[in-house]
């Protein structure tokens, strides 16, 4: 039987452009993009865009080393 792992992935985790911008769409596509890399599946996803920036909320999940 597959363990899983599970973490919690927000926009926050994202490099922003300053203090008072949000994350754009390729710095999050980086984000998502290193997290497949590291073997993370994304399992849910909540975007929203704001005033032309981007936010997210969601779950991501991988396989449990043994």
């Amino acid at each position: 039987m597959k363990k899983w792992e599970y973490m919690i992935v927000d926009s926050k985790d994202v490099a922003s452009a300053g203090i008072f911008r949000g994350r754009d769409r390729s710095a999050i596509d980086k984000y998502l993009n290193g997290l497949g890399q590291e073997g993370w599946e994304i399992v849910n996803l909540d975007f929203r865009e704001l005033e032309n920036r981007f936010e997210f909320s969601g779950v991501a999940k991988r396989e449990r080393a043994l």
